[in-house]
């Protein structure tokens, strides 16, 4: 990684590092660097410090979903262009700690300059396996009061989150289990303001042809952690990886991968008493997506406000990365920039400041990149 420092050195003289609103692009995780194989699954947030936080699965010894998986962190404190070394946060032995979720609380008292939670999924076989009721996977999180230099012990809250107790035995067979992946959220607005919700999925019973036993859902706290309890699950089958965010009308939107590709489209969903209950479920015809996780942010500038979604642009093939902008919350997309035309898959979005936006993205099945864009080349 010290090649990153020499670079990052030469790209601040070559910007001007006091300028904040210039494209910069920096990969951040490389496969076969370090102690892993293989690099996947980012997810990004920014502390109310200005600190950004970019996650990512370490995996030892190949690419493939299950094995000994980490979850790892690196840090920047400029927007993205100087960046600590990476750093284990989460293990699990030699087995899977995966599904990085990260969002930080900022409407608990006793923490007022913020606190960050990190959920994510633990597992002891493959999702072969995991799906034929063969193993366990629980759902965990840990907290950082220092914006991610320590990190509190773990926290299962498995049985919480996984069903509730007055539904039957029948509903209750909950096998394989994802947090996210990217970023969860945290209610703004009255009358949920303090809400943490984190989106997921799970498998029910036993394994259906094109993954139709899978349901998106959430789980939440209206206690700044100290309790969940799950959302219902959305009706559509098959869908599978979800990410949120609160619109500015106090809704949830969920944004859902479809595993068994039928639609090739990305999956709506709407809440009113976010994650409370569903108010419908939509393909978005705009939104074409082969089977691959995407990411969705509302971005709130000075003068620009926009609803920005990030995700291979291809019904077919997981390339082109593309941002997507909506100035009607969801109902047209008529911003579209590409961000790369070549391999791309997982990514995920933030805000780095009231001028420009952030996508942690994976490319070239090579590892993960950081790019920081002006917002004004996404809304002019």
């Amino acid at each position: 990684m010290q090649n990153n420092w020499i670079f990052c050195f030469l790209a601040c003289l070559l910007l001007s590092c006091s300028e904040t609103s210039s494209l910069f692009e920096i990969q951040l995780f490389k496969n076969g660097d370090g102690d892993y194989a293989c690099y996947r699954i980012p997810a990004i947030i920014k502390t109310p410090q200005g600190r950004l936080l970019a996650f990512a699965e370490g995996r030892k010894t190949s690419c493939n979903d299950f094995g000994n998986v980490d979850i790892l962190l690196r840090t920047s404190n400029d927007g993205g262009i100087q960046w600590t070394e990476m750093e284990i946060v989460a293990d699990f032995g030699e087995l899977q700690a995966g599904n990085p979720a990260p969002m930080v609380d900022l409407f608990d008292p006793e923490y007022p300059e913020g606190r960050i939670f990190l959920f994510y999924n633990t597992g002891d076989v493959s999702e072969h396996d995991m799906r034929l009721g063969k193993g366990t996977r629980e759902v965990h999180f840990i907290t950082s009061v220092d914006q991610g230099k320590t990190w509190s012990i773990s926290n299962n809250i498995t049985n919480q989150v996984h069903f509730n107790s007055t539904t039957d035995q029948a509903e209750r067979d909950w096998r394989t289990n994802a947090t996210t992946p990217g970023h969860a959220l945290q209610f703004k607005q009255p009358p949920y303001q303090g809400r943490i919700y984190v989106p997921a999925n799970h498998s029910q019973g036993d394994p259906l042809d094109g993954y139709n036993e899978y349901r998106a859902y959430g789980f939440y706290s209206d206690d700044h952690g100290k309790t969940f309890q799950p959302s219902p699950d959305l009706n559509t089958p098959s869908s599978n990886e979800a990410i949120g965010v609160e619109l500015p009308d106090g809704r949830l939107m969920l944004n859902v991968r479809e595993q068994s590709g039928a639609a090739k489209k990305r999956l709506i969903a709407l809440s009113s008493t976010a994650g409370e209950q569903w108010d419908t479920e939509f393909f978005d015809s705009e939104l074409i997506s082969p089977v691959c996780q995407s990411s969705i942010l509302y971005f709130e500038g000075v003068q620009d406000s926009i609803l920005l979604y990030s995700g291979p642009n291809s019904s077919k093939q997981r390339i082109k990365m593309t941002i997507k902008g909506s100035l009607d919350l969801g109902k047209s997309w008529p911003i579209e920039k590409e961000i790369y035309s070549g391999t791309s898959a997982y990514s995920d979005l933030v805000q780095v400041d009231a001028k420009n936006v952030g996508l942690f993205y994976e490319r070239d099945n090579d590892g993960i990149y950081y790019i920081r864009i002006p917002i004004k080349d996404l809304t002019y």
